[in-house]
C-alpha cells in the first residue's frame, strides 16, 4: 500500500482516492472512514463487506451484539481469498456487550467474536457501553456492582495477549473517560460515539482529544431508521441546511455530512448494504466543507437518536424512557436532566 500526505495525516491509497489515516494512542493507524454494519439485515452484509472493500474501504466496524459478525467473516475472507487486500491492509473493529463486562467474560467474549469473523486478532476493541448488564432470570438487567475500570483491566489483558493491537471506550460521557484515563496502564485509544449535526458532541470530542483519544461518530447519517424512531422526530438527511450545502457540492446530503466529520478530523462509520450507497458515502474525499458551513451545520438542531426506550406507565400515562436510565453508569447527562422530575418513579 502506498502512503500519502493530506493535510498532515496520513493517508491510505484505495484507488485514485487517499483515505486520511488517525494516528491512534496505540501507535496504529486507523483509516478515518469505515463500514458501519449496525442495523444490516441477515443476508446482505457478506456482500456489502464485499462490496466496500472493492470500492476502497478499509475499515469495518463491527459488534457482537449486532448479530451478523459470522457475515462480516466471510465478506472478509472472500476479499483475502481473492487477494484484493491482505489482513494487515484492513483495520476491524468490535465490541465488548453489557453482558460481558465481568472481568473472567472479557477474554472469552473476544474469542467468540475472533472466531465469528475468522480473525486471529482484532484491530480495535470497545467496551459497546459503559452500562454493565446481567442475566437474572432469562432476562437482562442492570448489573451495579461490576466497574468500568474492572472491566478494562480485563481489556488491557487481552491486549498483552496478542489478541487486539487497540482498546477503546463506546458511549462514555467526559467523567466516565475521565475514570478509566486516570487508571489505565494501556490507554483508550478510541470512544465511539453518536455524532452528526444534530448531535455534534463537540464538548466531549475536545475532552477525549485531550486525552489523546479519538472519537468515531456512529450514526453520521441521522439513524432516521433506528427500531425505536417516532415518525415526527427530525430527520437529517432532510435538513435545509444540509440540502443547501449539497447542492453547492453537487453532492448528496449523505455525503455532506460524512464530510463534516472528516473535515473535523473525526472517524465516520456510515452503514449501508445497497451497493450504490456503498459506493456514493465513499466518494466524499474530493471536496471540503467551509469553515462558516462548518458552523451553519453544527447549529443545525439537537437531537439524540440512539438511545434505547421502553414504556413507562406514570401517573396513568404510558410514555418512553430510556430503557437504561436508572442504570447508576448511564452516560447521557442531558436525559437525566430531562427525566429528572419522574425519574424516581421509572421502575
Amino acid at each position: 500500500r502506498t502512503l500519502t500526505r493530506i493535510a498532515g495525516i496520513a493517508g491510505i491509497m484505495a484507488g485514485k482516492k487517499a483515505v486520511p489515516l488517525v494516528r491512534l494512542a496505540s501507535g496504529y493507524d486507523m483509516p478515518i472512514l469505515g463500514l458501519g454494519t449496525w442495523k444490516s439485515k441477515p443476508g446482505k452484509v457478506e456482500a456489502a463487506v464485499k462490496k466496500a472493500v472493492e470500492v476502497g474501504y478499509r475499515h469495518i466496524d463491527c459488534a457482537a451484539i449486532y448479530g451478523n459478525e459470522p457475515e462480516v467473516g466471510a465478506g472478509l475472507k472472500a476479499c483475502f481469498d481473492a487477494k484484493i487486500v491482505s489482513r494487515e491492509e484492513i483495520f476491524v473493529t468490535s465490541k465488548l456487550w453489557n453482558l460481558k463486562h465481568h472481568p473472567k467474560d472479557v477474554e472469552p467474549a473476544l474469542r467468540k467474536t475472533l472466531s465469528d469473523l475468522g480473525l486471529e486478532y482484532l484491530d480495535l476493541y470497545l467496551i459497546h457501553w459503559p452500562t454493565a448488564f446481567k442475566t437474572v432470570d432469562g432476562k437482562s438487567v442492570n448489573d451495579a456492582e461490576v466497574k468500568n475500570t474492572d472491566t478494562w483491566k480485563a481489556m488491557e489483558d487481552c491486549v498483552k495477549a496478542g489478541l487486539v493491537r487497540s482498546i477503546g471506550l463506546s458511549n462514555f460521557n467526559k467523567a466516565q473517560v475521565a475514570e478509566i484515563c486516570e487508571m489505565a496502564s494501556v490507554k483508550p485509544s478510541v470512544n465511539q460515539i453518536e455524532s452528526n449535526p444534530y448531535i455534534p458532541n463537540t464538548e466531549l470530542i475536545d475532552v477525549c482529544a485531550k486525552f489523546g483519544i479519538a472519537t468515531t461518530a456512529y450514526s453520521p447519517l441521522g439513524s432516521s431508521d433506528r427500531p425505536w424512531g417516532l415518525p415526527d422526530e427530525p430527520v437529517l438527511l432532510q435538513d435545509k441546511t444540509v440540502a443547501a450545502i449539497a447542492s453547492k457540492y453537487k453532492k448528496s446530503p449523505a455525503q455532506v455530512v460524512i464530510r463534516y466529520q472528516i473535515d473535523r478530523g473525526v472517524i465516520v462509520i456510515p452503514k449501508s448494504v445497497t451497493p450504490s450507497r456503498i459506493e456514493s458515502n465513499f466518494d466524499v474525499l474530493d471536496f471540503k466543507i467551509s469553515a462558516e458551513e462548518m458552523k451553519a451545520l453544527d447549529s443545525t438542531n439537537f437531537f439524540r437518536a440512539c438511545v434505547p426506550t421502553k414504556e413507562v406507565v406514570i401517573g396513568g400515562k404510558t410514555i418512553k424512557v430510556p430503557r437504561d436510565i436508572k442504570h447508576p453508569q448511564f452516560p447521557f447527562e442531558e436525559l437525566l436532566e430531562k427525566f429528572k422530575d419522574i425519574y424516581d418513579q421509572i421502575p
